[in-house]
């Protein structure tokens, strides 16, 4: 990532005074909970994937900074949300804010910074923009109430948890990088192009992050591998084990799974089953897959400085370890 992030450095290091001075509240609880978890992200690939888009079709002005600033908001809000429904323990490296602040509070911040995006959205001056991640935040609710309906469903599809992950996930990619380029004023298929870019590469990322889960460093995450198995989740390795092993290991997987009813070892034993299956294996084949289609979608980009950069963000997304 490090050409994206050179190319970026000025107009992210705006980015980050709009997040500290849009985080800031006379409530002390609201900037010291927001901080905790904001200032955990190194990366904010998702509010530089809107400056990278509005930069790669021309566009100059300071609207897509704001808006940067709001998917980061929208982003962290979701977060804060999430963690307190999955009973999550690290986030970012960090205990998470639940466990410091309360659930109540964990909820209520989320709503403020939910509130700061369409405040900074309502400033960028883009009504388009506006709607594509008005949308995008509707999106994302929808998918996250999904996954919760479907996490334990041992007969979840393939292709239903494929369109989980790109609600709850890479909608927000997709529309970071849309919203990006049309604040920047590009014409509507080069706007569908980045949006179809984004929506991919978010999908990528979420692939490749249900295979950590299982095959990965704790200590490189910044979260507990076996948080998935242990909370339940069908993500796709879990589905593609428990469907290539078949009624040999249907108890199993009811038990820890379905039931929660883990002991020691349980989760060792599933990651081994995921090896042994090819699981992990398929899942990260098909995160380069949507990876790959997502550089297809910059064919046509002109930039000799953007387009190589965002097509090496796509790399990144299916080769880092965290």
């Amino acid at each position: 990532m490090d050409a994206l992030l050179a190319l970026a450095r000025p107009d992210m290091a705006a980015v980050d005074a709009l997040i500290r001075r849009h985080m800031d509240s006379p409530v002390p609880v609201i900037p010291a909970l927001a901080d905790h978890l904001i200032a955990g992200s190194a990366k904010r690939l998702r509010p530089l994937l809107t400056v990278a888009a509005a930069r790669l079709v021309g566009g100059r002005d300071e609207a897509c900074l704001k808006l940067a600033a709001a998917v980061e908001f929208i982003h962290t809000a979701t977060l804060l949300h999430d963690d307190v429904v999955d009973s999550s323990q690290l986030r970012r490296g960090r205990v998470a804010a639940h466990l410091i602040w309360g659930a109540p509070s964990s909820v209520l911040v989320g709503d403020f910074l939910f509130a700061r995006a369409f405040e900074l959205m309502v400033g960028a001056g883009s009504m388009p923009a506006l709607e594509i991640l008005a949308r995008a935040s509707r999106v994302i609710a929808e998918g996250e109430v999904l996954q919760l309906t479907r996490s334990h469903d041992l007969d979840l599809t393939q292709e239903l948890y494929i369109e989980i992950i790109r609600a709850k996930t890479a909608e927000l990619f997709a529309a970071a990088a849309e919203s990006g380029a049309v604040s920047a004023g590009a014409p509507p298929d080069r706007c569908g192009a980045l949006r179809n870019f984004g929506q991919d590469l978010g999908l990528a990322f979420q692939l490749v992050d249900d295979a950590l889960d299982y095959d990965g460093d704790s200590g490189a995450l910044g979260k507990n591998t076996g948080d998935d198995f242990r909370e339940g989740k069908a993500t796709l390795p879990l589905l593609l084990a428990m469907q290539r092993t078949g009624t040999a290991e249907r108890e199993f997987w009811i038990r820890t799974v379905d039931r929660r009813e883990q002991a020691e070892g349980d989760f060792e034993r599933a990651r081994e089953l995921m090896r042994q299956t090819g699981a992990i294996a398929a899942t990260l084949d098909l995160a380069h897959a949507y990876a790959d289609s997502a550089k297809a979608a910059l064919v046509g980009f002109e930039s000799v400085t953007w387009r190589p950069a965002l097509e090496d963000l796509a790399d990144f997304a299916v080769m880092r370890r965290a």
